[in-house]
């Protein structure tokens, strides 16, 4: 009963806010900090995979049976006779709804009541809180068959995207590094990819005698966006290298990729490389802005080298934390286990959230009605004045979130 009543209050700041954020991205010209929502309008096909409906509706009925399974449970223990309990499907969306004798539901007080309504949106929390639960004991769980922590299993790549071909990336591979960034896991997949994404593109140290051979390899000349190309053979596998010499000047070299990068280490400047027993220099990819050269490690192959924005690289590749112990093992049972999870946490939050709105036809509004029994009951005496005051809730809680459905829609849909 407390918690369903702070979830009210707490549901009518959370829709505000997401209201205020709604319309600040409106006034924006970019959609940046839309991912920063807690809750988000949710449209098949645009902004949920057609992949994994098949998971959002799952979610949904189990969520609508656990919510009104609470209600059911919390009648009874209050001596409400329970008449039914029934699913419906309406247009495509999966629910559930309990069926309670009106005539004992009036003759019991209003803090009783409140059990009741506030029942739903308690169980949706703790269905939340074994989903939670599962998936970040999920690792522990599943340690005889997957291990975890040694780097980040590929399970998918887009055919056709840079991250595909002969030498890129296979189902099976295991990513333990980018650059010089280590990667235990998916997390540390995206970070190390934002990481090299806002940083200076990485030099490496090259032997003085190689860069001297190559001097004369291409002309230098400088690309509409006014970063400077030193390969005009059309070879695909040169690349031009800036770098700086003792005297500070800075030259250009056309160098095979690969060759380069595959045996050399990183750097920043020439004073990383001192450490190399020949004379070395740090040489940096000369590249269109935003554009990045990375080296992704994935034992025992060679390694991959990626060309372009690192957010392409990010949506080539689907990974999982979990690899298998056995080779009879498939990788899919922890994605599944974890996506699914996922969408319990997501969904039944929601649920919690929006059924608690002060709202006409919600649970809100049966919380509230009860709220305002229990609590104005002896402050307000006239009853009509206390169907007043929660008939206005009712409807600035009805716009709040009409407002919010109608905003995400659109933000989801016109974008």
């Amino acid at each position: 009963m407390v918690f369903g009543v702070v979830a009210m209050f707490g549901s009518v700041v959370l829709l505000t806010r997401t209201l205020l954020q709604t319309l600040a991205q409106m006034m924006s010209e970019s959609p940046e900090g839309s991912n920063d929502q807690v809750l988000q309008v949710v449209v098949p096909g645009v902004n949920l995979p057609i992949s994994q409906l098949a998971y959002f509706f799952i979610a949904i009925l189990i969520s609508g049976v656990i919510h009104e399974f609470g209600h059911g449970v919390a009648a009874l223990r209050e001596q409400v006779r329970l008449n039914g309990f029934g699913m419906f499907v309406f247009v495509i969306y999966p629910g559930a709804f309990v069926d309670l004798f009106t005539t004992h539901l009036h003759l019991i007080s209003p803090v009783q009541q409140l059990r009741i309504f506030c029942a739903g949106v308690w169980h949706n929390f703790m269905l939340c809180v074994v989903a939670l639960s599962v998936l970040l004991l999920l690792p522990l769980f599943l340690f005889p068959l997957y291990s975890t922590g040694a780097g980040a299993l590929v399970i998918e790549v887009v055919e056709g995207s840079a991250a595909s071909g002969p030498r890129g990336l296979f189902v099976g591979d295991l990513v333990t590094q980018l650059e010089d960034c280590p990667v235990q896991g998916v997390e540390d997949w995206h970070t190390c990819i934002k990481h090299l994404s806002q940083s200076p593109q990485t030099g490496y140290c090259v032997h003085s005698a190689s860069l001297q051979l190559s001097w004369a390899s291409g002309r230098v000349y400088r690309r509409l966006d006014g970063t400077m190309e030193c390969c005009s053979n059309g070879s695909l596998s040169d690349l031009c290298f800036s770098y700086s010499n003792n005297q500070e000047n800075k030259m250009f070299a056309c160098l095979p990729a690969r060759k380069t990068m595959e045996s050399s280490r990183t750097c920043r400047s020439n004073a990383d490389c001192q450490a190399d027993p020949t004379p070395s220099l740090c040489v940096v990819p000369s590249l269109e802005n935003q554009t990045r050269l990375i080296r992704v490690r994935h034992p025992p192959q060679s390694h991959m080298l990626f060309l372009g924005y690192p957010l392409h690289l990010q949506l080539a590749v689907s990974l999982t934390n979990f690899v298998p112990r056995f080779g009879f093992l498939h990788f899919d049972l922890p994605v599944v286990l974890e996506t699914f999870c996922k969408y319990l946490v997501s969904l039944s939050g929601a649920l919690a959230v929006v059924n608690a709105v002060p709202c006409f036809a919600l649970d809100g509004q049966w919380i509230l009605t009860s709220f305002l029994e229990a609590t104005l009951g002896s402050l307000v005496t006239e009853k009509n004045n206390r169907e007043l005051l929660g008939f206005f809730i009712l409807l600035g809680g009805s716009t709040l979130l009409a407002a919010n459905v109608a905003l995400g829609l659109w933000m989801v849909t016109a974008r």
